[in-house]
């Protein structure tokens, strides 16, 4: 048990590691791209700067995602081998095809880099577009694979092992969709808002700087369009959920009892033990038509499934909280700025909006984590839905823990040293970028 809940940590860690420069590789070469065309039909200097400037941290958190997803490779086979053995040739397309965008991702990215005043400008800025195209797919890729331990299909399992495998259904499997969906969305609502907070609170050291003010703009027209979105994207999820994995949603909703009509519980911390949610706001009939469009229809509590087979509720009903308020607190801010934009756009200079979005810098991101944390808990205790639980796939190795201590020490090394190479780039941002140099202008 103590090595299962090392392993479990570990890949815990590696993943909410990982998964943040996951995001930021799927849509920090768009802005940068975006940027770089807009430079080309208006001419305008922070236009050119932002591209430049954005393009130095795309190389710096790729070079860092690379670390860490190179890192992931190697533990599913070191510490889920029972997993890798019978998901391996399964799951091998999808994952072949996210290491074949990775590097077509590099060598754009590359080109990109050192092509500035070497290539014709459309062509350099054709190479960006190639670096966010393949950013975006290298994640879809990624993501259906987690969507296919989710909804495993494309095999038949006999005598305890896959058995006419078909990896073409597998990865376009019946979870692939809504999940490469939400995520796409989520990582470019968690980016953008980050990128615009960061420069909402340089700005608000100079407010009249052309490159942060830029910079805030075209981030938060990418955060409010998928901000206002990723609630769509949340339904079609939900009910994709409520389809596949009845266990899931009654334990994201903290519904231990069939219900018709279903409630949604909002807030509240789940009580096993008394098998209810304490403190929580009830509003009747909600959960049954945002799972299945029906205010009276049925929906499944955690009554139907034996307790072994249930996942943790408190974790991922929590977890779940967590990722819908944040949600929705973007999705306002995402509103109150196209608003803003329509009508008051001097408001989009005003100290406390700028306070407003500095203070949203983190929240994307947590709201990753957080529904990162519901897909998975809320799968336990399988590894592959119905079919392998996690405790058969772990290694039989003793002392995971040790393990877990070094990709600990390996993590903080690496968030120390991005950390400083970020804080060493924003210090430098006068210096190479003209138009942050005139403020008056």
């Amino acid at each position: 048990m103590e090595d299962l809940l090392a392993a479990r940590l570990q890949m815990a860690l590696s993943l909410g590691f990982h998964i943040i420069f996951a995001c930021i590789g799927m849509t920090m070469p768009v802005l940068m791209a975006y940027s770089e065309w807009r430079w080309l039909r208006t001419g305008r200097q922070e236009y050119l700067d932002l591209a430049k400037a954005w393009s130095r941290g795309v190389a710096l958190f790729f070079a860092v995602g690379a670390v860490s997803g190179t890192v992931l490779s190697f533990e599913l086979g070191l510490l889920f081998p029972g997993f890798m053995r019978h998901a391996g040739a399964i799951i091998g397309m999808p994952f072949s095809w996210e290491g074949t965008a990775f590097f077509v991702e590099a060598i754009a990215l590359g080109v990109f880099l050192y092509g500035w005043d070497r290539l014709n400008k459309w062509v350099h800025w054709a190479s960006g577009v190639v670096v966010g195209i393949s950013g975006v797919l290298s994640g879809i890729f990624g993501v259906s694979a987690n969507a296919w331990m989710n909804s495993p299909v494309g095999f038949t399992w006999q005598n305890g092992r896959a058995e006419n495998i078909d990896p073409v259904a597998a990865m376009f499997n019946d979870a692939w969709l809504s999940q490469a969906l939400h995520m796409t969305l989520a990582a470019f609502v968690a980016t953008a808002f980050a990128v615009a907070g960061v420069h909402a609170l340089l700005l608000l050291k100079n407010p009249q700087n052309r490159f942060h003010r830029q910079a805030v703009r075209i981030a938060l027209s990418f955060g409010a369009v998928t901000a206002l979105l990723q609630p769509l994207s949340g339904d079609f999820s939900a009910k994709d959920v409520a389809e596949r994995q009845p266990a899931k949603l009654a334990a994201l909703e903290g519904l231990y009892q069939t219900s018709q009509p279903a409630d949604l519980i909002v807030g509240g911390i789940p009580n096993d033990k008394e098998e209810r949610v304490d403190y929580a706001i009830h509003i009747p009939g909600a959960l049954s038509y945002l799972a299945h469009g029906d205010f009276d229809a049925e929906v499944t509590g955690l009554d139907q499934f034996a307790k072994e087979n249930r996942p943790p509720v408190l974790i991922t009903h929590v977890a779940f909280q967590i990722m819908v308020a944040i949600g929705m607190l973007l999705a306002l801010a995402g509103l109150l700025f196209l608003l803003f934009s329509w009508r008051w756009q001097h408001l989009l200079s005003h100290k406390r909006w700028l306070l407003f979005i500095g203070l949203l810098t983190p929240l994307g991101f947590l709201a990753v984590e957080a529904g990162w944390t519901v897909t998975e808990v809320g799968r336990q205790p399988w590894i592959i839905y119905n079919v392998m639980r996690t405790k058969d796939a772990v290694s039989p190795m003793p002392g995971l823990q040790y393990s877990l201590y070094t990709i600990v020490a390996v993590y903080l090394l690496l968030t120390f040293l991005l950390v400083w190479l970020m804080q060493r780039q924003v210090a430098t941002v006068q210096k190479f970028y003209p138009s942050a140099r005139n403020p008056n202008d």
